[in-house]
């Protein structure tokens, strides 16, 4: 049996929630064909497993995608199927996702079952490098003060491609209104000329430059509406299709627009995963761009306490740590000891990655080894959800 853990890797063969019963036949079908690929959502395999055989996927390669979505837990039926399929069939596995870590206290996997997989790690600095035409990716955030409907504008550059994600309506950001924030976004661009009753794609003229801005609005629930939109958008071909997309809850996980530059997200985000998948929709690979930015909006303090100042500071220093922590953004580093002590032996290759430092201690067994070659940064992120450290960490803020 063989198992592959693939990181921060964009690929998919299951993926999105929803099912059908003629789609739960489709999958039995396949399994009794000489077909070689079916591709299907997370809810069909759920289904059909309820009627299959386990040892109808021997010799069976099974990809999924966007694989957080599992875990341990008792009640998550994904992690179920996957704990039956690889206990009961020799079913070659690929587990794939932009990031091994659900923003929870239930792990994706047990330890026992997590050591049977290859881990392969291919982060926005591998993927950057192996781009025709983008080439960097910025980070950034920004304050502002009042309501954020007012600030949006500086920073909104209508010339560039832009996902705009508006603050949930339970958030201290947002203005409990989530289409009034819409509708005074949309007039802070310009005027509105018409919507396309077959789109749903509203046509804006720009107070800057008079050019015909064209903006989708995923905000709206109407389910006629969204489903027009929806749609245009599954079809955009062009760069000139769409210039700026609203959202709330939607266009994160799973959506595909290549042309995007700019994710604009405002309020803060407590889910790393949240924040890794708002990235991603800004770095496809598109002749349109060289570069692509992620922005964050964020709510400027009132107080002028220098404390306060320290806090935000260290909010932002922590936000993108731990992008870095994931391993998201940059490559992984080696630390070796400059002079390793008698007794000590290491006979890594060294490359630019690797950093020699004065007194650094070898692990002392095999498995403290592989916890720091590969587990390293699912234990930070394990120790920097705990209740007790994150009560504790304010107070070593200040001392």
């Amino acid at each position: 049996m063989a198992f592959s853990l693939i990181g921060n890797l964009t690929l998919g063969i299951i993926y999105v929630p929803g099912v059908e019963k003629s789609k739960v036949t489709a999958f039995l079908n396949f399994l009794e064909s000489d077909e070689k690929i079916l591709i299907c959502t997370h809810a069909t395999l759920r289904f059909a497993f309820d009627a299959i055989d386990e040892k109808q996927l021997n010799d069976c390669l099974l990809a999924i995608d966007e694989f957080h979505h599992v875990s341990v837990d008792g009640d998550n039926k994904l992690g179920v199927v996957l704990s039956s399929v690889m206990e009961k069939s020799n079913a070659h596995v690929v587990a794939m996702t932009g990031s091994f870590f659900r923003g929870d206290s239930v792990p994706i996997l047990l330890p026992e079952d997590e050591a049977k997989f290859t881990k392969v790690k291919y982060d926005y600095y591998q993927q950057l490098n192996g781009y025709e035409y983008l080439k960097s990716l910025g980070i950034g955030y920004h304050f502002y003060q009042g309501k954020y409907t007012s600030a949006i504008h500086e920073i909104l550059d209508e010339s560039k491609k832009t996902i705009i994600h508006i603050p949930s309506v339970n958030s201290g950001e947002s203005e409990k209104d989530k289409y009034e924030e819409v509708n005074r976004i949309v007039d802070g661009l310009g005027d509105l000329d018409y919507q396309d009753p077959d789109t749903g794609v509203l046509y804006v003229i720009s107070k800057a430059t008079g050019k015909t801005l064209k903006i989708a609005d995923l905000v709206h629930d109407n389910p006629k509406d969204r489903d027009k939109i929806q749609e245009y958008l599954r079809n955009v071909k062009s760069v000139d299709d769409i210039d700026i997309i609203i959202a709330l809850g939607m266009a994160k996980e799973g959506f595909d627009w290549p042309y995007c530059e700019h994710a604009l997200t405002v309020g803060y985000r407590g889910s790393l995963t949240e924040i890794i998948q708002i990235i991603g929709r800004a770095t496809r690979d598109s002749e349109n761009k060289s570069h692509s930015q992620f922005t964050n909006l964020i709510a400027q303090p009132d107080a002028e306490d220098d404390l306060v100042k320290l806090s935000v500071n260290n909010m932002l220093k922590a936000i993108t740590a731990s992008l870095l922590m994931e391993q998201v953004l940059a490559p992984n580093f080696k630390f070796k000891p400059k002079f390793p002590e008698e007794g000590e032996e290491d006979d890594s290759e060294d490359d630019e990655n690797t950093l020699k430092i004065n007194g650094f201690k070898l692990p002392s067994s095999q498995r403290a080894k592989d916890i720091i070659e590969s587990d390293i940064n699912d234990l930070k992120a394990k120790v920097m959800q705990d209740q007790q450290m994150l009560k504790a960490m304010p107070w070593q803020c200040r001392s």
